[in-house]
């Protein structure tokens, strides 16, 4: 499949746009109406101005852009909370533009991106170079968190409450785990004063080996040193205790393990302010992807065994886990084409963030609205972003799509500058066919 993107411009007048013949789909309000030529959504400029089944009982608003959406369903552009866009310093990997093409080709109208570029995103120099480069380009929107330690060395906080007034959404070490207890805990004392989020990637790094690949019955087989399931346990147990100490607001980055999800569980249960979320491969892939040495299937933290996908899957259903992101962390050809042990960890996300997700509605896990709602309003709504939301006077970021149509992912079609995604020949199910940003068109799939 093949798309065109347009950029849109601050300036563009898009005057009003009717969308006719829809199913509209708002995970925040429950909304699920299948609407003919008298009903949809009307957008005015950068706007949503209406929408219903018979706000055009009596015809289209005179000079409208009439756009019939041949009953494929509309609804928020995603919303993904887990991006690394590589720029500055490693735009051999990805760039904003590239992951702004990746993003919209996957019906992502927001992205917050990672600290862990060069320099760190630790300072408001670097925070208003992000904002600023997206609007220019015009594709994804894009906001940034902001290192938690300098450097993200784990050593010395970063001067939060200044990156937090310069527009950083919540603070992290990225991939990075922050390893020591004591200031950790001092973090989130901080943070609380302020309300902030910490976002934390759990796992013991003295634990994680150069193999990259889950402790088990296939990393013995192949031969490769493993990263146990204990280290992400015990991370996340420690963790909570420092959010009972503190009353802080700590969330939990890519969970991969069911013992983890069953603790955090019950740390909910008990009236901690703790949220987590996990990525795709890790409620639709297992270990045994790896194959034989696929670099592409090696993630951070690593896939788990089949036993803890389902356990994933079951925190998804339930609601311990909260949300879903993509874990877009593009790496170039070189980064990837080495031994195993040597290969650089993780995998493109943006473009499959959808259709993968949509495998817990194909098979009957969680309803079409309980799946966008993981990824629309339920991460906006964990950072305050104004997204993820069908409202009156809320920006038109908008994605039309078919969650019926299959197709394959093959890494030579993605938008992606990188090309590293673990479900490479997958068959998948949901497709992007137009993506909304402003009330503007940005990308529209182009049909053979």
């Amino acid at each position: 499949m093949t798309g065109v993107w347009t950029a849109a411009q601050p300036d563009d007048d898009q005057g009003q746009k009717a969308y006719i013949n829809v199913r509209l789909l708002d995970p925040a309000s429950g909304l699920d109406i299948v609407c003919d030529a008298k009903g949809g959504l009307l957008t005015a400029g950068e706007e949503i101005v209406e929408f219903g089944a018979n706000i055009f009982k009596d015809g289209t608003p005179k000079g409208a852009e009439v756009i019939d959406c041949g009953g494929h369903c509309l609804s928020p552009g995603l919303v993904d909370i887990r991006v690394q866009v590589r720029e500055p310093g490693y735009e051999h990997k990805g760039t904003i533009e590239s992951a702004g093409r990746a993003a919209t080709a996957g019906g992502v109208t927001t992205m917050v991106c990672l600290p862990n570029t060069k320099p760190v995103i630790a300072d408001m120099s670097q925070v208003e170079f992000l904002a600023r480069r997206a609007r220019k380009i015009g594709l994804a929107k894009i906001y940034p968190y902001a290192a938690l330690t300098k450097e993200l060395d784990g050593k010395e906080l970063t001067e939060i409450g200044i990156l937090d007034e310069a527009g950083a959404v919540a603070f992290t070490d990225g991939d990075k785990a922050i390893a020591n207890a004591q200031l950790l805990r001092r973090a989130l004392s901080y943070a609380r004063t302020f309300d902030l989020l910490i976002v934390q990637h759990p796992e013991e790094p003295s634990l994680v080996s150069p193999g990259g690949m889950n402790s088990g019955e296939t990393a013995t087989r192949l031969g490769l040193p493993g990263i146990p399931r204990e280290a992400e346990i015990i991370m996340v147990e420690r963790d909570l205790r420092l959010v009972e100490m503190t009353g802080g607001k700590l969330h939990f980055a890519h969970v991969s393990t069911g013992e983890a999800v069953d603790v955090i569980r019950k740390a909910k249960a008990r009236g901690l302010n703790i949220t987590c979320d996990t990525a795709p491969p890790y409620f639709a892939l297992n270990d045994q992807s790896v194959g034989d040495y696929r670099t592409f299937a090696k993630l951070s933290p690593p896939l788990r065994s089949e036993a803890d996908r389902l356990a994933i899957v079951e925190g998804l259903k339930d609601g311990t886990i909260d949300l879903i992101a993509s874990d877009h962390t593009p790496q170039d050809a070189d980064s990837k084409r080495l031994p195993f042990t040597q290969a650089e960890s993780g995998g493109v996300g943006l473009e499959t963030l959808l259709a993968v997700s949509l495998d817990l509605y194909h098979n009957g896990e969680m309803t079409l609205l309980e799946t966008l709602a993981k990824i629309t309003h339920v991460p906006a709504e964990l950072l305050k972003l104004p997204a993820g939301k069908l409202a009156k006077g809320a920006a038109a970021d908008l994605m039309l799509f078919d969650p019926e149509r299959g197709w394959q992912v093959k890494d030579t079609d993605l938008a992606s500058k990188a090309k590293n995604t673990p479900f490479d020949l997958r068959l998948v199910q949901g497709v992007v066919l137009r993506t909304i940003i402003d009330g503007r068109t940005v990308y529209q799939l182009e049909e053979d």
